[in-house]
Parts: C-alpha cells; sequence; structure tokens
C-alpha cells in the first residue's frame, strides 16, 4: 500500500470515530423524547463538547431553555438562549472558577416543577474549578499540574479532585434540588464510569477523602498546605464528604451517557470492513504508559503481518498516562506513536495514528500524528535520534518536523484516545 492511501485510509477511520460523537447527532434520539417540564429548564454544563451540546438542545428542542455551560477556549459554539463561557484546560484558570461558581449560584432556589439539564464532556474537572471553602485557584492550579505529570490515571485525578471542589463529587446535584436533574455524558474515561466523567458533578462518589490523600502519597505529590490540612480533615470526618450511592438527596437525578470510545472504535471498524479489511478491536479502556502500550501494539502487529492474510486494522481506546522524565512538548498519543514507530524498527508491513478525539493531545492544539514505515529513517536523515527524543517526551517536535502531526482543530466532542495500526503483510 502506498503512504498516501495508507495514511488517507487511517484519517478516514478517525474521522469516522469523530462523526460517532459528535453532539449534533449523538443527543438527537435524547432531545426528541425529552418532555418540557412544567416549571422552567436550566441548561447547564461543562468540557470540550459542553457548547455543542447546548448548541444542538436549542436547535432540536422547541421549548423554553436558558442556562450556562463552560468550555474550552476555541470550543465555543453560537447559542442564543444558554450562555457559553470558554475557559482554561487542562490547568484551571478564573473564568472556568468564575463560571463554576456561577453555575451552581444558576440551580440554586429551584423548584419540583423545574428541570436542570447537565451536559458533561471530557475536560469538565478542569472547567469546573470552583475550589472548597478554605481553598484558592492556585492551590487547584497546583495540584493539577502535579497530577498531569505525576503518571496518575483518570481515576485517581479525578479522586483528588473531587475532594478539593466545591461543585464536583455530586455536589452539583445536591445544589439543585429539589428540582428534577437529568445528565448527558458523553464519556471520555476508560468504563465508563459516571462518576468519573468529568468528576461527575452530578452523580453519587465512591471515593473518599483518604482515597485521594492515597493518590498523592503513591505518586510522592507535595500539595500546598492547605490541600494536605483540607484532606486531611475530610478523612477525619471533619469535612462533610461527597454524596454516597444512596443518598436521598439524589433520589431526582438521572444520568445518560450519550457517546461513548466503543461507539466512535465500532464506527471505525465499520468503515474498514466495508474497505476490505479486517478490523480488530482490542478494547476501549486501556490504560498504562503511554510508551509501553505503543511498543506492545508494534510487537502485536508484526507478529499479525508475519502470518499473512488479508490487511487488517488494529483498534484500541482508552487513555494512556505519561510519567514526565524529559522537557519536550508531551502529549501522551504522540509518546505512544514514536513508542511504537521505534518498536516497528520500519517495518515495511505497518503504519499507525494515534490522536485525541478532542483535538488536543497533552497541552498542544495537535490531536496527535500519524507514523510510516520510513519515520525512523525521515528522522535520522534530519539528524535525530527517535529514542532520545521519546526519552525526552518530545513526541509532538518529533512527528512536527517531519510534517506528520494530525490537526484538526477544535472538535467539539471527546471520547478519549483514538489508536489505529494499519497492517499489509
Amino acid at each position: 500500500m502506498k503512504d498516501a492511501d495508507a495514511r488517507a485510509l487511517l484519517r478516514d477511520l478517525f474521522d469516522a470515530a469523530l462523526a460517532a460523537a459528535r453532539p449534533a447527532t449523538c443527543l438527537t434520539p435524547y432531545i426528541g423524547a425529552l418532555h418540557p417540564p412544567r416549571g422552567r429548564t436550566i441548561v447547564i454544563g461543562a468540557g470540550k463538547a459542553s457548547a455543542a451540546m447546548a448548541q444542538a438542545v436549542e436547535e432540536q428542542w422547541p421549548h423554553a431553555v436558558e442556562g450556562l455551560v463552560v468550555t474550552r477556549y476555541g470550543y465555543g459554539e453560537a447559542c442564543r438562549r444558554i450562555e457559553i463561557v470558554e475557559a482554561a484546560h487542562p490547568v484551571p484558570d478564573e473564568k472556568g472558577r468564575a463560571a463554576a461558581g456561577r453555575i451552581l449560584q444558576r440551580v440554586e432556589g429551584l423548584s419540583p416543577e423545574d428541570l436542570v439539564l447537565c451536559l458533561i464532556s471530557g475536560g469538565a474537572s478542569a472547567l469546573l474549578a470552583l475550589p472548597a471553602p478554605g481553598l484558592t485557584l492556585a492551590d487547584k492550579q497546583a495540584v493539577n499540574r502535579a497530577l498531569l505529570k505525576s503518571g496518575a490515571n483518570i481515576v485517581e485525578m479525578n479522586t483528588v479532585r473531587k475532594h478539593l471542589s466545591a461543585i464536583k463529587g455530586g455536589r452539583l446535584a445536591i445544589a439543585a434540588q429539589p428540582a428534577r436533574v437529568l445528565s448527558w455524558l458523553i464519556s471520555d474515561v476508560p468504563n465508563d464510569d459516571p462518576g468519573v466523567i468529568g468528576s461527575g458533578p452530578t452523580v453519587p462518589d465512591r471515593t473518599t477523602f483518604a482515597d485521594a490523600l492515597t493518590v498523592l502519597a503513591k505518586y510522592a505529590i507535595d500539595p500546598p498546605a492547605s490541600v494536605l490540612a483540607h484532606l486531611e480533615k475530610g478523612a477525619a470526618g471533619q469535612i462533610e464528604e461527597t454524596p454516597k450511592p444512596g443518598d436521598p438527596r439524589l433520589a431526582r437525578t438521572e444520568t445518560i451517557i450519550v457517546a461513548t470510545p466503543r461507539r466512535s472504535l465500532e464506527a471505525a471498524a465499520s468503515i474498514a470492513l466495508d474497505r476490505g479489511l479486517d478490523a480488530v478491536i482490542l478494547g476501549d479502556n486501556l490504560e498504562g504508559e503511554a510508551r509501553e502500550l505503543g511498543a506492545l501494539h508494534a510487537r502485536q502487529a508484526i507478529e499479525r503481518a508475519l502470518r499473512g492474510g488479508k490487511p487488517s486494522v488494529i483498534l484500541s481506546g482508552g487513555e494512556t498516562t505519561v510519567t514526565v522524565r524529559g522537557k519536550g512538548r508531551g502529549g501522551r498519543n504522540v509518546e505512544y506513536l514514536l513508542a511504537q514507530a521505534i518498536a516497528a524498527g520500519g517495518s515495511p508491513h505497518l503504519w499507525g495514528l494515534a490522536a485525541d478525539t478532542d483535538g488536543v493531545d497533552g497541552a498542544e492544539d495537535i490531536a496527535g500524528a500519524i507514523f510510516m514505515p520510513d519515520t525512523l529513517a525521515r528522522a535520522r536523515k534530519l539528524g535525530h535520534d527517535p529514542q532520545a527524543m521519546l526519552d525526552n517526551n518530545d513526541g509532538h517536535s518529533f512527528f512536527e518536523m517531519l510534517g506528520d502531526s494530525l490537526v484538526t482543530g477544535p472538535t467539539r466532542t471527546n471520547v478519549n484516545d483514538f489508536r489505529a495500526t494499519l497492517i499489509v503483510p
């Protein structure tokens, strides 16, 4: 297969995964089935898809709505009745803090006749940055930065975030009672746990203050003194825990996951099958160090290529982690892909794509990248050592210099990482 054809095919698979998770598409059946309440409908939300979700509600639901959602800078959409605020991600800023405070105020004082429609997608944890009493935005920023570099997985990170927040971990739903709370979620986490998606602002929380302390200790994170004191007070029972499963205050809440990583992988697999390829989905919840998973997938693909047979594609999703040791430009998907390219060793049978479906890998406005059989040779011809760049966590620089970065712009959705390895024996 020619490189250009392989590149086009991999991009088609990624685009199919994105299309399956577009809010205007995946929300349609739920909007159509939603009956207006006797009272007001307050739309709130946060995440990289929240503005597009709000726009879909406005355009497809012919009833009165009002509200406020917060999304990442550049991910806004034009809405008439629902206010859209843009703020920072992955490290929160003052705009996110202020928007979270206003969202909390929006749901206070409602009646049992009112409906709170909560639109949550990946990124909500950073965008709903309302510190718990006694903590500051600077405290949350410091902890966020440390967690992002630590190698902690998303469950662990959000365990900490929920216990430093005045709005996450079910607290938003508590504030909205006695109104009915209906949450529509676009999942960006392994196993689609509603309590992890966006740190679960409207769902019960199974984690505790003690769990949060365990995470910080596991990754040797030294938090600000105020953060440590807050968590220790919570673990000692001096601060109220997040609401747990069975809490009667959450009796009028309902949660529906409207898009998942699995559905996006299946959409990509369908395209591959239509093109005459075999398609294998390894899973939608793969975790672990990005570079280790990339090397493993390269070895598996080489074994498959040596067995012969028809061309195939191996698909996977989930959220890997990167333990930052170097000073490069990072990104878990490019870290995975660079490690995969190195392990593939220039095999003429393999091509690969890895990208984040939100269009942002790490802190860069680059979704991911593509590798080809000649990737390593081209890099070395330019005088660069692929392994040294991997060791420096510099995947973005590596693929950018080759012209192989994948730039989508804001996708306005987020169903986690997408990885495809094309095998042509």
